[in-house]
């Protein structure tokens, strides 16, 4: 994070309802960046929290909540009373996003669309432009390719080269991590090249593709991991029930993070006793498949 995150700089993070990049999103708040611009589809927390601890500047997305427990709270006092500054927003649908990325991976300047059309979207969106197609002659929609400077995805299993395997929903990972000028994986377990040439095709992410890696078990805490843990769901509550004011939220954020100097910190907090119990609970449903 020190190295590639750097104030004003643009970034994305990997999963989806899951998976999530939210020990990276600590480290985040910990070293207190800004004025940061944050692009995905439809983040939850950990968006949420770099609003309250004011890094984020501009959001581009679709939507944004925390849980099933609560809206995002931090985004709502941001737009309605600036708190603790208000953030710009820049509206896309879900799909579009996914196209966003999928230009960014191709190196292409835009995608085109005709979902967006009807939609009171484009009227808001500057940067969406309704064109009219070459070929056929009707009206379609145009969304610019988002090329983040950072990425962070984390992942199941990665080697030390970065070759990065993936269980479960992979969301745009893939296409994040090719657009992204600096991509960096968190994972769960860093294991031998030639164990990830064993599953060669869950190899979602290669090693060009990768400026990092970084060994984080419980990474996603508390959103689960695929194979790996549960979700936290008292946790993610108890969050959720905090966050309702912003002196509540302040309170949540210096107990869980930044009174935690390190992730070995925060994770010794939450108890590594309950974090073996979720891993218990996921691999009672899931399991990654071993060869060895």
């Amino acid at each position: 994070v020190e190295r590639f995150v750097r104030d004003g700089c643009s970034l994305t993070f990997g999963g989806f309802c899951g998976r999530n990049s939210q020990a990276a999103a600590y480290e985040i708040i910990r070293q207190r960046k800004r004025d940061l611009v944050f692009i995905d589809e439809s983040p939850t927390d950990q968006l949420d929290m770099l609003i309250g601890a004011g890094c984020i500047r501009k959001v581009e997305l679709a939507w944004h909540g925390v849980t099933i427990f609560a809206p995002a709270m931090n985004f709502r006092r941001s737009l309605k009373e600036g708190v603790p500054l208000r953030v710009e927003v820049e509206d896309y649908s879900n799909y579009a996003m996914g196209l966003r990325f999928l230009a960014g991976a191709l190196n292409v300047p835009f995608m085109p669309l005709k979902s967006l059309l009807g939609s009171d979207i484009p009227k808001y969106n500057p940067k969406i432009k309704v064109v009219k197609d070459p070929y056929r002659g009707e009206p379609v929609a145009l969304v610019p390719a988002a090329n983040p400077d950072v990425a962070i995805i984390h992942v199941q299993r990665a080697d030390r080269r970065g070759n990065a395997q993936i269980w479960g929903h992979l969301g745009d990972d893939e296409n994040k991590a090719r657009a992204a000028k600096h991509t960096i994986i968190t994972c769960e377990e860093l294991v031998s090249t030639e164990e990830i040439t064993r599953l060669p095709n869950m190899t979602v992410i290669p090693c060009y593709c990768v400026d990092a890696v970084v060994h984080v078990p419980y990474g996603s805490h508390p959103w689960s991991c695929y194979g790996y843990y549960y979700h936290d769901i008292l946790f993610q509550r108890d969050y959720a029930q905090q966050n309702q004011t912003r002196e509540g939220f302040l309170q949540w954020l210096e107990v869980w993070v930044l009174s935690c100097s390190s992730h070995e910190e925060y994770c010794e907090k939450v108890g590594w006793e309950r974090l073996r119990e979720l891993s218990r609970l996921e691999q009672a449903l899931n399991r990654i498949p071993s060869l060895r």
